[in-house]
């Protein structure tokens, strides 16, 4: 059998590498900045944030199953809190949030929520 942690962080690694070229790339054909807002830290984050969530899951599947819900949703409150602490003050700096930083932040956010929560119920129908 697999192990599915594994399995998880090797698709996440994939995503985040191709998604993250993909940001830059069309950050380019716009002619915008391609490095400002903290891009690199978001992805980096993002990806770091979702395989400690999927494998703290994967660690307590046994001892907490009927938990595994309520532990996801700390895990979404994980990442908001690294939001705020992270990003939000740096962002905040000119009083106002523009659409680059906001991308910047929820693009890789996102996709780790998606893959996380596709991951997560494949997973957890199988147990």
């Amino acid at each position: 059998m697999r192990n599915p942690f594994s399995e998880f962080t090797v698709k996440a690694i994939i995503l985040f590498f191709f998604a993250f070229f993909m940001h830059v790339g069309v950050l380019k054909v716009l002619h915008l900045p391609l490095f400002d807002n903290k891009i690199i830290l978001s992805y980096i984050i993002n990806l770091i944030l979702i395989m400690v969530v999927f494998g703290s899951l994967y660690l307590l599947k046994n001892k907490y199953k009927t938990q595994l819900g309520f532990l996801f949703l700390a895990g979404s409150f994980l990442k908001f809190a690294v939001f705020f602490i992270v990003f939000y003050p740096f962002y905040k700096q000119d009083h106002s949030i523009s659409n680059l930083e906001f991308a910047s932040f929820f693009v890789p956010y996102a996709l780790g929520l998606i893959l996380e929560t596709i991951s997560l119920s494949k997973w957890l129908n199988k147990l």
